[in-house]
């Protein structure tokens, strides 16, 4: 570090405030891609079966949970279509759902190839992603960027266990990679300007897709959207009295933010862009945050080290805080909040608690709570049995 560089940091320190540098080479794609390497990797996924093989928990009811999921269900017959239309608040639901729901049910087949070595489970993946792979061609409607980050998020992960480590064969990976590279991925990589959850979890599938089809370019555009987005969707103090923006939105006023923030006038480290909207949907922001976060050490590089690793740490402690029960005071939210974060906290907690050892106390209370963690049925599925505790 130049000794200037320095010298700021430990004025920051001495301030109370420490801004992490970013770590180099953090941003960008490494030479060589590892693989599976798509949130998890074949070092979490040999942890996660070792403890299943030998029923200990929270990992074997973690796994059963999963078994009994209609996503396991080995008479599944896939819904593919050539477009998929998904428009707000899914009017119209034309393919959404089967879409969504067949990703995540490839991922749970490709976990139960992983865990069991029964190649049935390896062939209904691959027999889903087939399905999808020969029929689709484009995503439409309002909600179509959404759409694609959501299923785009499942397809890849699942992709990256079955290509990678199944060795019965998979014909058709190549066509499955054209589907992505050439339905997807121009839908997602230029990011959108709605609320912050859609270009996380937008760029959360143009990451994994760029893993998986070994693309640097696009793995760098990705990164460098999610960089900027993260840091404009959880209020650290550091920022300064504002939250930062997203330039391209244009909110270049205190009035513009406070609106956009949900009329939140009032920022204090660890608040989301979404938290006065609702739980939910600032759970979909920071599970994204997470799961690039978790995408990127797998590759080689650092996020958790940086501004992201400090943001999506206190936006999980803030958001458990009041999950949890704390009453709200009247200046946050006008003392009113609508929870449901959803089962997002176990890769997040994993890393920064467990690997890293910052205390968490909310969000370990959370988390403990919360298990074993199922699926939100939109792009999040089975962290306990995959992050949970997990060393690897």
């Amino acid at each position: 570090m130049r000794r200037t560089g320095l010298l700021a940091a430990v004025a920051a320190l001495v301030a109370g405030v420490l801004v992490w540098p970013s770590a180099p080479g953090a941003d960008a794609a490494p030479a060589t891609f590892t693989h599976p390497g798509v949130t998890v990797s074949r070092g979490q996924l040999d942890f996660a079966r070792s403890k299943v093989l030998v029923g200990a928990q929270p990992w074997k009811g973690a796994y059963d949970q999963m078994m009994a999921s209609r996503y396991a269900d080995p008479n599944r017959t896939p819904k593919p279509r050539a477009v998929v239309e998904c428009g707000s608040y899914s009017n119209p639901n034309l393919g959404c759902t089967d879409e969504r729901e067949d990703a995540i049910a490839a991922y749970t087949n490709a976990l139960a190839w992983y865990v069991t070595r029964d190649a049935r489970y390896a062939q209904k993946s691959i027999q889903l992603m087939d399905a999808w792979s020969a029929v689709i061609t484009d995503h439409t409607n309002s909600n179509a960027p959404l759409q694609t980050g959501w299923a785009g998020s499942s397809w890849p992960r699942a992709a990256e266990i079955i290509k990678h480590t199944y060795t019965g064969g998979w014909p058709n990976s190549g066509r499955f990679g054209a589907m992505l590279r050439n339905v997807y991925l121009p839908e997602i990589i230029n990011g959108s300007h709605s609320n912050g959850n859609w270009e996380l979890s937008m760029m959360e599938a143009a990451v994994g897709i760029s893993v998986f089809l070994e693309d640097r370019a696009s793995y760098d555009k990705a990164m460098a959207k999610f960089r900027t987005r993260t840091a404009a969707y959880v209020y650290l103090a550091s920022d300064g009295a504002l939250p930062k923006t997203v330039p391209s939105q244009n909110l270049d006023t205190r009035e513009k933010i406070v609106k956009y923030w949900q009329g939140q006038s009032t920022f204090v480290t660890g608040l989301t862009q979404e938290t006065c909207r609702d739980f939910t949907h600032t759970g979909y922001g920071i599970s994204a945050i997470a799961h690039v976060a978790e995408t990127s050490r797998i590759q080689g590089q650092d996020l958790y080290g940086t501004d992201v690793g400090e943001r999506l740490r206190h936006a999980l402690g803030f958001q458990a805080k009041y999950e949890l029960g704390t009453a709200p005071p009247s200046w946050l939210c006008g003392g009113s909040l609508h929870k449901g974060l959803g089962p997002v906290t176990e890769v997040g907690y994993n890393a920064l608690h467990n690997r890293l050892g910052h205390a968490m106390s909310n969000t370990e209370t959370l988390t403990a709570r919360n298990r074993p963690a199922g699926s939100n049925n939109l792009f999040v599925a089975w962290e306990t049995l995959t992050h949970g505790d997990n060393p690897s």
